[in-house]
């Protein structure tokens, strides 16, 4: 499979299939970090910069598209201008550079406003766009905490929900339904929501729907005042993890010890080390800005944010993937934190690669 992948960012996607043996044609990146990235792991890859100026590129034949396009402007968070806002049109220009090529399979993602964004019709006119150029196509939101693949058995310790979008070229919706469908989830009789949570997926290749964790009510969870800006804070106490949710309001955060750090209670699973996750909540989304949450000892108060490492790991990317030289020196952690949050799951990229290769 030769694919070419756009708004690549650091490139989740060939961090998932590279075990595949899928070959990435070129990459469409123009953030200068993001783009450092690339050249440092992929330097055989080219990379073609901005994605509007496609009619330009030659590349030859290429046998799947992948990208998220920038969501900002689908966001329930942002001014919500869908395809009036010159990002959101981006998705057209995805368009654009699938007329062109004409590839078997393209893979699309995006926020899970984007469903609702303008009505649902800027979501209509994307797919609407899909069926145009003769794509079948299927949908569905996966949360990245639930997915778990050879590589991350045990999924990885973030709620990351995201649309996902799969075409193949022909008309024919059927293989994509296979493809992001379970077959328990195509027999016209779903479950409650509350056996949905309960249920484990079946299959070699790991599920995309709950995984058997426990998930209590809110109301039941505590809440702690804390001297501290509680801003996207992640908390320990008692031997447990809160997350920020407003307020001074923490729920249960999922954490699995991998390395010694300076609070036993706030380490992140490695997603290859070994180590079930326990029952609990994983960590809220890490944002797309250069920040990322604090953590703080329930005892002595101390705080700190996480690594840019730690984060690396809630999106499933090997340890320092980001750690590359930038601007003449070691990367700082701000455009580390950035380039993690703006990344696709690689475990929700990987789930996706293995099930569709397995209709080549």
């Amino acid at each position: 499979m030769r694919y070419l992948s756009v708004c690549s960012g650091i490139e989740a996607a060939s961090v998932a299939w590279q075990p595949l043996g899928w070959e990435p044609v070129a990459f469409s990146e123009i953030d200068r970090f993001a783009s450092a990235v690339l050249a440092q792991r992929f330097p055989k890859v080219p990379n073609l910069g901005n994605m509007e100026a496609f009619r330009e590129w030659k590349i030859g034949p290429i046998d799947l598209l992948v990208g998220g396009t920038p969501c900002q402007s689908f966001s329930v968070a942002g001014l919500r201008k869908g395809l009036d806002d010159p990002r959101g049109n981006l998705a057209l220009v995805y368009l654009g550079i699938l007329e062109k090529y004409r590839p078997r399979w393209c893979v699309w993602e995006n926020v899970p406003g984007v469903l609702s964004s303008n009505g649902g019709r800027d979501f209509g006119s994307f797919v609407g766009g899909l069926a145009k150029l003769g794509y079948g196509f299927s949908y569905r939101v996966l949360d990245a905490q639930y997915v778990r693949v050879e590589s991350h058995p045990y999924a990885v310790p973030q709620r990351r929900r995201r649309v996902f979008v799969v075409g193949h070229l022909g008309g024919d919706w059927k293989s994509t339904a296979e493809v992001l469908l379970e077959p328990e989830g195509m027999r016209g009789n779903p479950p409650t929501r509350r056996e949905a949570r309960k249920e484990v997926t079946g299959g070699s290749g790991g599920g995309a729907s709950s995984s058997g964790i426990e998930v209590t009510s809110t109301e039941s969870m505590p809440s702690f005042s804390w001297p501290v800006d509680i801003a996207d804070t992640i908390t320990a106490h008692e031997g447990r993890t809160y997350t920020h949710e407003g307020s001074q309001n923490f729920r249960m955060h999922n954490v699995v010890p991998s390395e010694p750090i300076p609070f036993d209670t706030t380490q992140i699973t490695h997603p290859t080390n070994g180590s079930a996750p326990q029952p609990g909540y994983p960590c809220h989304t890490l944002a797309r800005g250069g920040h990322a949450p604090a953590i703080a000892n329930a005892s002595s108060m101390r705080v700190r944010r996480l690594t840019p490492r730690e984060c690396e790991r809630l999106q499933g990317f090997p340890d320092d993937w980001t750690a590359v030289f930038y601007r003449g020196k070691t990367a700082t952690n701000k455009p580390r934190y950035k380039a993690i949050g703006n990344s696709m799951a690689v475990n929700v990229v990987r789930w996706i690669g293995e099930r569709i290769h397995t209709h080549l």
